[in-house]
């Protein structure tokens, strides 16, 4: 992002509606203090919890200058998610949605980063936030088969598997299915967050999606997928033939509102009287900028 972009982000954030000032004011002293600090600073985040941040660390700054970075979405997670659950965070980058899953809910969960110097940020955010107990950690990938893929390495949020013309910094990393790594445990809420290696993952998913245990999918729908010849479209098939139908959450008013396409992520959920009871029975979380 652009500084103008960045600036004009957080002026419009949601969130930041009642302290555009004083969100400003936290982009100018984060500007200014990963500049002179030469080490890692951990940031509050949301209901007691931190997230160390450095320079170029977008998954952790959006959240520090905004309360909650991608509000809608992780606004669903705090507002369904409960302490007897599982959460599978799948690509987990720095840890955002696993501490807000586990740190400030409560839940279990299963973080998976295939990138090893993310993977160093998101254990180290699992520690400094006493989460260990809670969370378990996988450097992998995910995909329709077990084996090998290609990765980009040096993209931070938008590190992705590497197409065969892209050479720089890219590694080899493991990938298993969906279905392995959960074996006889069942997701409440999977996130999904594989910039445009979707339906790979849910192809290796088909027993997990096929339990009525399964609340909701969070995923990324921005037509990432277009890089390797897939559309958005497909996505939202594989998802319907599982039952889920495509939905936007607001969390200021926890409301759902029905989608056709999203421009960024999409929640797909089946039992919607379940799912209202949560929310509307969820407590409210404290951020940096008010409560949700």
């Amino acid at each position: 992002m652009s500084l103008l972009s960045t600036l004009s982000f957080i002026w419009q954030h949601p969130l930041n509606r009642n302290g555009k000032l004083q969100a400003v004011s936290r982009f100018l002293k984060w500007q200014i203090a990963s500049r002179i600090l030469p080490y890692t600073i951990s940031l509050p985040y949301v209901n007691g919890t931190s997230l160390f941040a450095r320079k170029g660390m977008t998954g952790a700054t959006g959240n520090w200058y905004c309360g909650l970075h991608e509000y809608r979405d992780m606004g669903f997670v705090l507002h369904c998610l409960r302490s007897g659950d599982l959460f599978l965070d799948i690509g987990a980058n720095i840890g955002s949605y696993t501490v807000l899953a586990a740190g400030a809910v409560g839940a279990s969960v299963i973080a998976v980063e295939p990138i090893p110097s993310t993977f160093a940020s998101l254990e180290n955010n699992v520690a400094l936030n006493h989460l260990s107990a809670r969370v378990s950690c996988h450097r992998v990938g995910l995909s329709d088969k077990a084996g090998t893929l290609r990765f980009t390495s040096d993209l931070d949020t938008v590190n992705h598997v590497a197409l065969e013309s892209e050479q720089d910094g890219v590694i080899e990393v493991p990938v298993i299915t969906v279905d392995e790594l959960c074996s006889a445990r069942v997701p409440a809420i999977i996130k999904i967050d594989v910039e445009g290696h979707e339906k790979a993952v849910l192809l290796g998913a088909a027993r997990t999606l096929a339990n009525p245990a399964l609340i909701g999918v969070i995923m990324e729908t921005n037509n990432s997928g277009l890089r390797y010849g897939q559309s958005d479209d497909l996505l939202h098939e594989i998802m319907k033939a599982h039952g889920f139908s495509a939905y936007s959450y607001s969390p200021l008013d926890r409301s759902l509102q029905d989608v056709i396409a999203s421009e960024g992520n999409t929640v797909f959920l089946r039992d919607i009287d379940q799912l209202m009871e949560r929310i509307s029975s969820a407590p409210q979380y404290q951020l940096i900028n008010g409560f949700i």
